[in-house]
């Protein structure tokens, strides 16, 4: 895996445990699913008919046959640094390609980091960051990049794991991730909200899952020996529609 000190690339790439995961049927459904839903059910306002949607940080393309169902978009982009996870990706979009629920939707797949997108300025409706932040060192950068492929009034969808979950023993043990940019769900939406993006509490939302609960995932809640008091846990994750400003 590549040092951040010693290499331009400005992200952390995953573990060998961190690649395999992100094809299991708990992230697929679990965690990508279900994020997805929420960030439908956080956006104001119709969207335009048949969006384009850019999948930063894509990965194996996992999320394109739940972006497609969930949005009918006209075209999704996933962009991803890691070529091996980009080999999976497009042999995902072909399997969307092959089934009637997804084949009207044309998804390309391109090599590329988040601070340097590969697209022209204004050309997405939609762009759908999941889980992928926490992983990149230049997150400034990357807001801007993002702000600047959106259109007019086109919608960021954010969904991040926080420094609480991040920084726990247990992903600390199992993934990698640049530690000294993790951030709490108010300091990843003081980023959205100064890098040219607006939001209401409305369009925000703090799940509280049992996986992002890393100290026991839950489990002293669902054997009745602990409840956790509103206003007193450490938000684990952060999921914003927000929408870029003129």
């Amino acid at each position: 895996m590549q040092n951040t000190a010693s290499s331009s690339v400005p992200f952390v790439s995953e573990t060998a445990f961190g690649v395999w995961f992100l094809r299991t049927h708990t992230w697929e459904h679990h965690v990508l699913r279900v994020a997805i839903n929420d960030l439908k059910r956080l956006i104001d306002g119709p969207l335009p008919e048949r969006p384009t949607i850019v999948d930063v940080g894509c990965g194996q393309g996992i999320s394109f046959r739940l972006l497609a169902k969930a949005f009918a978009p006209r075209h999704i982009v996933g962009i991803d640094f890691h070529k091996p996870s980009l080999e999976l990706a497009a042999q995902a979009a072909r399997i969307c390609k092959d089934n009637p629920d997804t084949a009207a939707t044309r998804i390309e797949v391109l090599h590329g980091d988040c601070a340097s997108l590969p697209l022209g300025d204004a050309s997405a409706d939609i762009v759908f960051c999941h889980q992928t932040f926490h992983h990149l060192v230049e997150q400034e950068r990357a807001l801007a990049e993002f702000r600047r492929v959106l259109k007019p009034g086109g919608v960021l969808l954010f969904a991040e794991s926080t420094d609480a979950y991040i920084k726990s023993w247990v992903i600390r043990l199992l993934f990698r991730h640049p530690m000294h940019v993790q951030k709490s769900a108010d300091g990843y939406l003081e980023m959205i909200r100064e890098s040219g993006f607006s939001f209401e509490s409305r369009n925000v939302s703090l799940p509280y899952l049992w996986w992002s609960r890393a100290k026991d995932f839950g489990l002293l809640e669902r054997i009745g020996l602990y409840t956790p008091k509103p206003g007193k846990r450490r938000e684990t994750l952060v999921n914003v529609a927000a929408v870029k400003t003129l």
